[in-house]
C-alpha cells in the first residue's frame, strides 16, 4: 500500500487471515490507502515489523491499539522502537509476540518465515509467507543480497524487492557524503544496479514469480523510470532456458498498489 523513505505498509491476507508488514504510515492514512483499493479496514490479525526505522514502525502503536491485534517483531527491535518512539508509545502496545529470525511461526493460516537481512537496524528481518499454495518474499532495506536472502527468496509466487536507489543521482545528491556512504554500504539500501545483477542471474533469481515488485525507492535518488528500464534489462538478459514470465511493477509511495489475487 505505500513505499519508500517516508513510509512503508503491505497487507498480505488469506481468505482466513490478514497481516500487515510495517507500519509507516499513520492509522488514518493506512486506512485511506485500504478504502481506496476496495479493501476493509477491519479484521486486522496482525502487524509484523521488519525493524525499528520509523518509517517501517511510526505508525505500529495507533494500528496495534485500534486494531487490537498483535505485534510481532523481535526483542531487540522491540527495545529499539521503546526507546525511540515519543513518550514510549512502543510501551503502550498491549499485545507483544517476539520473533526470532530463522525461526517459523504461523499467524491464522499463514505461515511465516522471518530471517535476517544486512541493514543498520538493531535486528532487521525480512519475511516469507505460505498461505493456500502461494509464496510471498518480502525484503527491503538491505544493503547486499547475502545467499541467505537468496535462498528465501527462491520459489515466490509474489516478490517484493528493494531497488533504492540509482547510484549515479545518489552521488551527485544532495545528501550528505556520509549519508550517501551510508546508503552505499553494506548495511544500506539496494541499488538498481545491484537488483539488476540479481535479476539477470539464474543461479540467484530462478524467474518464477507471477509479480515482481520493486519497492522502496528514494524520491530523491531514483525515479520509478530508472529502477523499471534497469530491471528490465536485466530481465531480458535472462538465458532463453530461464526466462521471465511474470509481470513487473514499481510500488509508489504516494499511489497504493494493488491488490494481487491468486
Amino acid at each position: 500500500m505505500a513505499s519508500g523513505s517516508t513510509g512503508n505498509v503491505t497487507l498480505v491476507e488469506s481468505s482466513r487471515t490478514r497481516l500487515l508488514v510495517d507500519a509507516g504510515l499513520s492509522r488514518r492514512e493506512t486506512f485511506r490507502r485500504l478504502k481506496a483499493l476496495d479493501i476493509p479496514t477491519e479484521p486486522l490479525d496482525g502487524i509484523l515489523i521488519s525493524h525499528e526505522h520509523t518509517d517501517h514502525s511510526g505508525g505500529m502503536p495507533a494500528l496495534a491499539k485500534h486494531s487490537r491485534c498483535s505485534v510481532f517483531l523481535t526483542e531487540p527491535t522491540h527495545r529499539e522502537i521503546c526507546r525511540i518512539l515519543p513518550d514510549g508509545t512502543g510501551k503502550n502496545v498491549e499485545r507483544v509476540e517476539h520473533i526470532e529470525a530463522g525461526c517459523q511461526l504461523t499467524i491464522g493460516d499463514i505461515e511465516v518465515d522471518p530471517f535476517s537481512i544486512p541493514h543498520d537496524a538493531a535486528d532487521p528481518v525480512g519475511y516469507a509467507f505460505r498461505v493456500e499454495g502461494v509464496k510471498i518474499a518480502l525484503v527491503t532495506d538491505l544493503g547486499y543480497l547475502p545467499e541467505l536472502v537468496k535462498f528465501h527468496l527462491r520459489g515466490a509466487d509474489c516478490l517484493i524487492l528493494e531497488s533504492n536507489h540509482d547510484l549515479e543521482m545518489l552521488k551527485v545528491g544532495p545528501y550528505p557524503w556520509s549519508v550517501k556512504q551510508r546508503v552505499m554500504s553494506r548495511i544500506g539500501h539496494l541499488s538498481n544496479h545491484v537488483v539488476s545483477e540479481f535479476l539477470a542471474d539464474p543461479e540467484s533469481f530462478d524467474g518464477r514469480p507471477r509479480q515482481l515488485i520493486l519497492a522502496h525507492l528514494s524520491e530523491n535518488n531514483n525515479t520509478p523510470e530508472l529502477a523499471r528500464i534497469s530491471a528490465e534489462e536485466a530481465l531480458g538478459r535472462r538465458p532463453s532456458e530461464a526466462p521471465f514470465r511474470g509481470e513487473l511493477f514499481v510500488a509508489s509511495q504516494s499511489v497504493p498498489l494493488g491488490p494481487f489475487v491468486f
